[in-house]
């Protein structure tokens, strides 16, 4: 058995037309994966499908719609005829202090961080029971472990994010479906960007607390999706797993 092999699976990767999630993406087909890019931009998904080879194609999804996540489903059984591994790695943040958010914007963050994986892991798990077992990896956030004053309803999707693998591995553990969460430090992405001209001094704190001395890429999450995705973790389960340079080890 090859413990890192994943040819003849089939992945699933919300958000994985930019960022972490293609970062991700890219990991998994070269270990030999077919790839269903969901995400709301067309344009966007169809870029990345290019970036990762023959065995890729993309799904229109609005993540916060139960009927959009079957039908994402739906779209990858009729491409790929089966679903074994769901990143639900879709998310966004608004950035205010606590007192100035709207219920619309808590609301806005929490479907679409966290609700949106338990609908989309929901939808998949009929499927994964059907090809004999699966791989669910749900994407956390530094914030599963900290807070962040200009982040409340951010920091709580994601600590349910961690709550939510627990529940869904103790639950579907007898389906040999593997359910986990990673929890990305600092990443270069768009959202990151965006953090660095919103919040004051931010860069320079990041690179201070990070033992690794610099921010992480994309590629920096290709190693953990295939271990959590393969062989190699079929005894691992409900963990979340830091990839973060060593910022939350630092004191």
């Amino acid at each position: 058995m090859k413990l890192f092999e994943l040819s003849g699976r089939v992945a699933v990767v919300t958000g994985g037309n930019g960022g972490i999630g293609l970062g991700m993406a890219k990991g998994l087909a070269a270990a030999g994966a077919a790839i269903m890019v969901a995400g709301r931009n067309a344009s966007k998904n169809e870029a990345a499908v290019k970036t990762l080879g023959n065995k890729a194609a993309s799904v229109e999804v609005d993540v916060t719609n139960e009927a959009s996540c079957r039908s994402m489903v739906a779209a990858t059984l009729a491409r790929f005829g089966r679903l074994d591994i769901l990143i639900n790695n879709a998310g966004m943040n608004i950035r205010k202090q606590p007192e100035e958010y709207t219920l619309g914007d808590w609301r806005t963050v929490i479907e679409t961080n966290l609700t949106s994986a338990f609908i989309c892991s929901q939808a998949a798990y009929p499927e994964m029971v059907k090809a004999g077992g699966g791989k669910i990896i749900n994407i956390g956030s530094m914030t599963s472990i900290f807070g962040a004053s200009f982040a409340a309803p951010y920091t709580a999707s994601k600590g349910g994010i961690v709550q939510l693998t627990k529940a869904l591995a103790t639950a579907w553990a007898k389906d040999r479906i593997q359910v986990n969460a990673v929890l990305p430090g600092w990443i270069d992405t768009d959202l990151t960007r965006r953090a660095r001209k919103e919040v004051e001094g931010l860069h320079e704190r990041v690179l201070a607390r990070t033992p690794a001395g610099r921010w992480g890429v994309p590629e920096d999450h290709a190693g953990i999706a295939v271990f959590l995705a393969s062989s190699a973790s079929d005894f691992v389960t409900g963990t979340a797993i830091a990839v973060d340079g060593g910022y939350s080890a630092q004191g």
